[in-house]
């Protein structure tokens, strides 16, 4: 197969210092080079470096097989079956070392396989599986075929990836045009998009994150392949599709992230019934609820705090699941019963392309039950309310909804004052003396008849 020639950019003509990347990456990175291996830092971590962004985690990529880079590593792990990657657990982060694979699109036949790089073979062991495999409509179910590195910069999803860090020189080694995209901010696949988006669906939900975080346009014909493949997002399993929908929301950038998915058609093939219901205008208006409840999440992650999956899902559905809920109560349910009748409704719904964990349902199941029990000033058990696992989530669910509504506002400042001074619970507080016992009295037993007179 032909291979790109490399634009090598040196150290002098680029910002990234060794000093911006994490330690253990360091340690990785010069630990397989002492070794006589090749390695390099690849992907996100190099594209955020360019453009003054801190990373969230640092790939690297080597020669070293996953077998050698155990023996190298004793706080290594294999993991993975369709890319078989290396992860190096430190104190404080996770280091993935995935090896160079090839962009052969075939499976070498078994004479020339012979045992996968790193594998011990044992008489009358059982066949392995196949390095490359893929689905009929081509969709890639396995890839562990190793290459060089440009083959592996030329199998990656989008050019502003497959920039390489070489620790050996300190240079930036692009591939397939990287830099140049990176410098007009445009997010491209690598090679045909109707191919690449084939290989594996999420890379459409990937192009929109994208191009949400970093402010890039999705390049002409990228978007209109996605535009096109919009509804094949659903052939990919929906436990990952639950992930990808965190990292969706959770980046600081969801309401642009929703605005995208939206045009794209992906928010309706990832939450059909959802997306129904908000074609349909409430009253006459259009739902704003969930534009409104990811600019809070969004800003409340832009100022350093952390959002829970099961308030961001709470947040986002909320107005959904109280309609559900309503519903159920018309219908004669008991508020409690009602709510959790609408949530696991809701799981089903989902469970098709995004499946949510139960015990998420059940967080967010009591996120709504919650909001009965705040309608209760005082109320019985304040402080035992208030000290619940779920309580500061639901509370800020009530927060949302007072802004929204611009009701519960007297509720809200109440539980604000509360957990300021909860000696404003004083109907409900109780004597420090232990309750009396009342002392059991004894029964008489009567004199045991001997038969003898008195």
């Amino acid at each position: 197969m032909k291979t790109a020639k490399p634009l090598i950019i040196p150290r002098a003509n680029h910002p990234i210092s060794r000093r911006w990347l994490s330690p253990n990456a360091v340690k990785v990175l010069y630990r397989l080079k002492d070794n006589g291996f090749t390695a390099y830092l690849v992907g996100g971590g190099v594209r955020d470096l360019l453009l003054g962004r801190e990373p969230k985690d640092f790939d690297i990529v080597t020669d070293a097989t996953p077998g050698q880079i155990k023996r190298m590593f004793r706080n290594c792990r294999l993991i993975g079956r369709r890319f078989r990657l290396a992860h190096l657990h430190f104190h404080d982060e996770i280091i993935e070392v995935a090896t160079f694979r090839s962009a052969s699109q075939d499976e070498p036949c078994a004479e020339e396989q012979g045992p996968a790089p790193g594998e011990i073979t044992e008489p009358g062991a059982r066949m392995r599986p196949p390095r490359l495999l893929k689905s009929e409509d081509g969709m890639v179910l396995r890839d562990n075929i190793f290459g060089t590195p440009e083959e592996d910069a030329i199998r990656r999803d989008f050019t502003v990836n497959a920039l390489c860090y070489n620790i050996d020189d300190f240079s930036i080694i692009d591939y397939v045009g990287g830099m140049e995209d990176l410098n007009r901010g445009v997010v491209r696949t690598i090679g045909d998009p109707l191919v690449r988006f084939t290989e594996d669906p999420v890379r459409m939900i990937r192009a929109v994150r994208f191009a949400a975080m970093l402010g890039f346009e999705v390049e002409k014909a990228t978007w209109q392949t996605i535009l096109d493949l919009s509804a094949t997002i659903t052939k990919a399993a929906p436990p990952r599709l639950y992930e990808e929908v965190l990292k969706l929301f959770l980046m600081g950038a969801g309401e642009k992230t929703y605005q995208l998915l939206r045009q794209s058609g992906l928010f309706a093939a990832l939450f059909p019934h959802f997306n129904d219901w908000l074609a349909r205008e409430s009253d006459g208006v259009p739902h704003t609820w969930i534009s409104r409840a990811l600019d809070l999440v969004d800003s409340r992650i832009q100022a350093g705090d952390k959002v829970s999956p099961q308030l961001l899902l709470a947040l986002m559905f909320g107005q959904y699941l109280q309609e559900k809920a309503t519903w159920f109560r018309q219908a004669g349910a008991p508020p409690q019963q009602a709510v959790n009748m609408a949530v696991a409704e809701f799981m089903g719904e989902l469970a098709p392309t995004v499946l949510v964990p139960n015990k998420l349902g059940i967080l967010i199941r009591d996120i709504l039950a919650s909001q009965h029990r705040f309608q209760k000033i005082p109320g019985r058990h304040a402080e035992t309310f208030a000290g619940r696992a779920g309580f500061r989530d639901a509370l800020d669910y009530l927060r949302f909804v007072c802004d929204v509504s611009d009701e519960q506002g007297k509720i809200v400042a109440w539980w604000e004052r509360f957990l300021q001074e909860p000696h404003l619970a004083q109907p409900e507080e109780r004597s420090e003396e232990p309750p009396r016992r009342h002392k059991r009295r004894r029964r008489k037993r009567g004199k045991k008849q001997t038969g003898e007179s008195a």
